[in-house]
């Protein structure tokens, strides 16, 4: 589970980036600008996809930190099954 919210985490972060390099080329054509909405929602959206990346991100790292705690206090207790204290 952890892997598949650190992927997902990446994944926005590189829509974050586009989005904010279509904000920069929205804003660079003065009158002739093929691209949908303006600026603005351009940087919205960059903001709301960083946002959600780091989030997902953070959730990640979590939840490999508690798999590998658990991973651990399993293993431990194999252990000590097997050798006794």
């Amino acid at each position: 589970m952890g892997r598949n919210l650190l992927i997902l985490s990446v994944t926005l972060l590189l829509f974050s980036v586009v989005s904010c390099g279509m904000q920069w080329s929205a804003g660079s054509s003065a009158g002739g600008s093929t691209l949908p909405g303006d600026v603005m929602l351009w940087r919205t959206v960059a903001l709301v996809l960083l946002v959600g990346a780091l989030a997902a991100g953070v959730l990640g790292m979590m939840a490999t930190m508690f798999g590998q705690v658990t991973r651990r206090e399993r293993e431990r207790a194999e252990r000590e099954g097997r050798y006794g204290r």
